[in-house]
């Protein structure tokens, strides 16, 4: 904490180089209220509007080194100008959504691979079994080792601006705090009632009750925070892959709305599934998500003949992982999922 006296010190200082210089430095509504917290931080020792450039630099410098503050302002002049920030992830080009799900899949099965490396370790699960500090509110309970630490993690990237973003869902919205940094604009490319799509409830459930008891095998190796690590990691990848379902849904919507438009006013739920549902394309991505958990759970040597995607050859080279039940869980769980967004997001689609 600083001390008092000095902290009014340099800001009487900093207010009399700003009283002399030719020109003061302009800042953003963000920017102001940060400062304005500052000041109200250090003890009541001045309003930010006596010296606003003075406090704008103090409070970026608290906050990022130069290099990143001076990144903050370009976007936070980006969103004055009303110029939006893309994404490569944020588009409805057919390609380029297809390359984004591509890149999903690797990071889902990476993940699975490194998350199966532990056992279950069910004490990670259990709340009270682990004394982290951490209770429900309501409740009164302590919570469990893994929701305290992914709570904490989306608390530390919610202040820094990764839920604003349209393609990411938090699993704990309600809790999530104010910004230290000056909002990004995203382009608009989604129907409003996309903000409200949320179902990481599920995902949840999804994973402690499906998908865990099938990639982990039963026991205690004590390795608790290790194993939260990769749970939060591979549930934040799940979540992003099922909700990009808002994104392949619009675009399928724009290639052909003629289509879509009857059934979405006669709320059709069945008509609008069999459209989404293509299962030649969904045998193709359970074979590719098949063959990637093959290739990517074996060890590369530096020196290598051909990898072999036969059965009998990934049993004798010891996968990290199982590409059978991998591809299982893509096709029962995990697409089912995201066409269950795209259903959500169609139906509204019109309003």
């Amino acid at each position: 904490l600083e001390d008092k006296a000095g902290a009014k010190a340099r800001c009487q200082g900093a207010s009399r180089e700003r009283r002399g210089a030719q020109h003061s430095t302009p800042m953003s509504a963000a920017c102001r209220n940060g400062a304005a917290r500052s000041c109200a931080r250090i003890g009541g020792l001045g309003s930010a509007t006596s010296h606003p450039a003075a406090s704008c630099r103090r409070w970026q410098a608290r906050r990022a080194s130069p290099r990143e503050a001076g990144v903050a302002r370009g976007r936070c002049a980006a969103v004055l100008k009303g110029n939006p920030v893309g994404s490569p992830s944020l588009s409805l080009d057919l390609d380029k959504v297809r390359d984004a799900l591509i890149r999903m899949e690797d990071s889902i099965i990476f993940a699975i691979i490194e998350r199966s490396q532990f056992l279950r370790n069910d004490k990670v699960y259990e709340p009270g079994a682990i004394p982290v500090p951490g209770y429900n509110l309501k409740t009164g309970d302590q919570q469990s080792m893994v929701e305290y630490i992914l709570r904490q993690t989306e608390q530390m990237h919610g202040m820094i601006r990764r839920y604003t973003s349209p393609d990411e869902h938090a699993f704990f919205p309600e809790d999530l705090p104010s910004l230290v940094l000056p909002p990004i604009e995203y382009p608009s490319l989604l129907h409003p009632h996309a903000e409200g799509i949320n179902i990481n409830d599920q995902v949840r459930a999804l994973y402690f009750e499906e998908l865990l008891p099938r990639i982990c095998e039963e026991g205690d190796d004590g390795n608790y925070g290790s194993s939260a690590l990769c749970d939060i990691t591979l549930l934040q990848a799940l979540s992003k892959r099922i909700h990009y379902g808002k994104y392949v849904a619009e675009s399928k919507y724009k290639a052909s709305p003629d289509t879509y438009d009857p059934l979405i006013r006669a709320k059709d739920e069945a008509g609008i599934m069999n459209l989404l549902t293509v299962e030649s394309v969904e045998r193709r991505v359970v074979r590719r998500v098949r063959n990637k958990a093959c290739v990517f759970g074996q060890d590369i040597q530096d020196v290598m003949g051909t990898i072999s995607l036969a059965q009998e050859d990934i049993e004798q080279a010891e996968s990290k992982v199982e590409p059978e039940k991998v591809a299982k869980l893509y096709n029962d769980w995990i697409m089912p999922l995201n066409k269950q967004v795209q259903l959500e997001y169609l139906l509204h689609r019109l309003d």
